[in-house]
């Protein structure tokens, strides 16, 4: 992004959100975090947000540590996840020792980091041999209904930050390793108006464009058949990406 303000305040605009996040981002299929993980059970959760990627390593029988630097976020991680240790803290700079964990994942949040200081205090707390694991879910724009709600999207604060996803680089980390997990979330049109509603170009957009394009969006989903008649999944691709501590 050409603009580093508006991006630091697209990155932080989350927590005035926290529990509608929490209840109406998609979570990651737990295939793609079983790919990542390779069975290892003691995670860092880094940028944790409201839990989304902690419920997934929780329910594949994890150890997980929640790392989370807004408090609003982190407290609703707390309330949804009571087994997760949610500390505040950024990629940048993590309270915990050397060595501490066998692997550290990220959620829709590698984007945000600043890059450099970040994979070095990543494989600090990483064990040689331990996993950096990142994903990001996105919307499957090869559906032609999707590929034209994206378009839809664009505020006066930009379009939605459609990220590509990252390989991370790193002396201290082996070449990296991708793939691609099918996803879907179930909707409704109200509760992907509130899926929406979460994206940092729309929740930052003044209150009378941000209406409006709501306004719009339900108007072009109730035009669709895919989405029209009620429950609908929304189609998503996860990509994960995992990379191992030397």
């Amino acid at each position: 992004m050409d603009h580093p303000e508006l991006f630091a305040e697209r990155a932080s605009s989350f927590g005035a959100n926290a529990a509608v996040y929490a209840e109406h981002r998609p979570d990651y299929p737990l295939a793609a975090i079983e790919w990542v993980l390779g069975g290892r059970k003691s995670v860092l959760d880094l940028a944790a947000g409201t839990g989304l990627l902690s419920d997934g390593l929780v329910r594949l029988g994890c150890s997980v540590t929640a790392v989370e630097p807004d408090p609003a976020m982190r407290a609703e991680l707390a309330r949804r996840q009571p087994a997760v240790t949610a500390l505040d803290g950024t990629a940048e700079s993590i309270a915990a020792e050397d060595g501490s964990f066998d692997a550290v994942v990220a959620g829709q949040a590698f984007h945000w980091f600043n890059t450099p200081e970040a994979l070095t205090e990543i494989t600090r707390v990483l064990r040689p041999g331990g996993v950096l694991g990142l994903f990001w879910n996105r919307d499957d724009v090869t559906v032609p209904w999707m590929a034209d709600l994206a378009e839809a999207t664009t505020t006066s604060i930009g379009p939605a930050l459609v990220v590509n996803w990252m390989l991370p680089e790193h002396e201290r980390l082996a070449p990296a390793e991708h793939t691609f997990v099918p996803h879907g979330q179930a909707r409704t049109i109200e509760s992907f108006i509130a899926t929406i509603g979460t994206h940092s170009q729309v929740a930052l957009a003044p209150p009378a464009e941000r209406a409006a394009l709501l306004d719009d969006v339900r108007a072009y989903l109730r035009s669709r058949p895919e989405t029209a008649s009620g429950d609908f999944i929304r189609p998503l691709s996860t990509v994960a990406v995992r990379a191992v501590r030397l």
